[in-house]
């Protein structure tokens, strides 16, 4: 239960260095399930769903709903399961969420992962058609705002098309995920995504390890995660091939390879094949 008295649903898995695993806009904590078996044998892994996704609570005010929230609900998070420190990967949204807990608190972040993410507004995204499409969600509901994201197709890729096509059950997935979600909360974190501001130069603060990931297909990130990667000290880029905007599922191999590599790196002596 967080301050403002929203329930979030919360997994933890395994022992070892806390790993909180950060989901995007209108994703869920099953985005990383694929993984979490094996990221918990060398880790104590916590997933859970933000506020108004999945199976957390979802307050009807669009003024629950922020990044800044959304970071005070991961730093709550992380002191239920007992976590003074941890690391942590944020994934789009997830990811913005994640930069404002390494600015605000950096003594809690042990290691960061980006992925999929920026540093503020994200490009080639219009402030003011956002602004009509959270009014037009809230006027005239989640279905009618369905049709308009379906016809934008914003971060559709061939990656996220094949996967689709071919994985069994993913296209259900992802309709779950969407019928689980708030139109309010869609509302309120598209608005405050669309103003943010630009903490590329504050990046340059962080002082942890860190690691910036984006798939090869996602055009509205890939320089934005460049300019993160050479932005934040001693920090590693890597481009997943064949992959969009969600590399976990597109090109899981090469993702897992390339986390759990930096992860090695932090624990040499718990290094796995």
């Amino acid at each position: 239960m967080t301050d403002d008295g929203v329930r979030i649903e919360v997994r933890v898995t395994g022992d070892g260095p806390g790993l909180i695993l950060v989901h995007g806009f209108g994703g869920a904590k099953e985005d990383f399930a694929d993984h979490v078996e094996a990221l918990s044998r060398r880790a104590r892994v916590v997933t859970f769903d933000h506020r108004g996704h999945g199976e957390s609570d979802a307050p009807d005010d669009v003024g629950a709903y922020s990044l800044d929230r959304l970071a005070a609900d991961v730093r709550i998070v992380a002191d239920a399961c007992e976590l003074e420190s941890f690391r942590l990967l944020g994934h789009s949204m997830g990811g913005m969420v994640a930069r404002r807990l390494v600015l605000a608190m950096p003594e809690r972040v042990e290691a960061l992962v980006l992925m999929d993410t920026s540093p503020g507004p994200i490009d080639g995204i219009d402030p003011v058609l956002l602004d009509r499409a959270a009014a037009h969600a809230l006027s005239e509901g989640k279905e009618s705002l369905k049709t308009l994201l379906d016809a934008a197709a914003t971060l559709e890729t061939p990656a996220y098309q094949k996967v689709l096509d071919e994985r069994p059950g993913y296209r259900e997935f992802q309709e779950a995920k969407w019928n689980a979600l708030s139109v309010v909360m869609w509302a309120a974190m598209g608005r405050d995504m669309a103003h943010q501001p630009n903490d590329l130069a504050r990046l340059a603060w962080v002082a942890c390890p860190a690691l910036v990931i984006v798939g090869e297909q996602d055009a509205p990130f890939l320089g934005a995660c460049r300019d993160m990667a050479a932005t934040i000290p001693g920090a590693e880029f890597v481009m997943i091939p064949r992959a969009g905007h969600s590399p976990q599922f597109e090109n899981p191999d090469a993702w897992f390879l390339a986390l759990s590599r930096f992860l090695d790196r932090l624990d040499p002596a718990e290094r796995t094949a």
